[in-house]
């Protein structure tokens, strides 16, 4: 009797604070959500307002009007989609390189590999600038595409997946019924790491899609400007329409979490399946 009250105790606890996570979890969106549905003097209400308004539709259409909202809209799908794929076939075909074939150097490449990812991202901005200037790709896409396409985390995450989920035997059958690298990894590689190619390309399509510091640097053309960059254009000098500002981030977040809800699983099964294997 005493141990099972001890566990519905721990079972009420552990509800209880899964509760109070989800709360603190979910309450910076709801809080965006009810500044961007009042008025700007309604956010800075001491008390704060808690509660939903109804001017939501009203600040969605300023931001319509401030900023081009659906091309910038576009441009980010465009620069999120592209590096996503290219991201997924670079970072599978090399990760299953590493784990299943053998070549000089190596180990040497891959702990260089390693190496990069403790790298600041901030500290390569000026070099990665003077490069992209001396190729005269400033003010286009391809500084936001070219150099994401491959990510060191991505090679690092797919040669995992790789040691664990791609038998040798399997390639070695391969191998001797004549494919050559590329079959294999259409073939053999793709359809075994189709989980953990979901996960990363779920964290890329994110990862791009928040990116703000680069596009601000090299998108001199506001035509071509995403979505983070054209939305930091809401705030004023001296005054800020915090509701319209949050409005406009509310309509950036939407698509981020419907992608989100449908690749959930994917999300959380890889991401405890990595704890198991690494």
């Amino acid at each position: 009797m005493t141990q099972q009250y001890a566990t519905l105790t721990q079972r009420i606890i552990t509800h209880a604070l899964l509760i109070i996570g989800l709360i603190i979890s979910i309450f910076p969106f709801y809080w965006m959500m009810v500044m961007a549905s009042n008025t700007t003097s309604n956010v800075y209400h001491i008390p704060p307002q808690l509660i939903l308004g109804g001017q939501l539709w009203v600040n969605i259409s300023h931001v319509l009007q401030n900023i081009p909202f659906l091309q910038n809209f576009l441009n980010t799908v465009f620069v999120a989609a592209v590096v996503t794929m290219l991201v997924l076939f670079f970072c599978s075909i090399a990760g299953f390189t590493f784990a299943k074939f053998e070549f000089p150097g190596k180990n040497i490449l891959f702990v260089i590999l390693l190496g990069t990812i403790i790298l600041p991202t901030g500290g390569a901005l000026v070099a990665s600038y003077v490069i992209q200037a001396n190729l005269g790709w400033i003010g286009g896409f391809l500084p936001l595409i070219v150099p994401s396409a491959v990510t060191a985390f991505g090679i690092f995450w797919m040669r995992q997946m790789s040691l664990s989920s791609i038998h040798s035997e399997l390639v070695d059958a391969a191998k001797i019924d004549g494919c050559g690298h590329l079959r294999l990894y259409w073939h053999v590689a793709v359809p075994a790491l189709r989980p953990a190619l979901g996960f990363l390309g779920l964290l890329t399509f994110i990862g791009t899609w928040n990116d703000y510091l680069w596009p601000l640097i090299v998108l001199t053309d506001p035509k071509i400007q995403t979505l983070q960059v054209a939305l930091a254009q809401l705030f004023g000098v001296y005054n800020t329409d915090i509701s319209m500002v949050m409005a406009g981030t509310l309509l950036s977040t939407v698509p981020l979490i419907i992608i989100f809800f449908l690749g959930v699983r994917q999300f959380i099964g890889n991401i405890s399946a990595g704890a198991l294997k690494f």
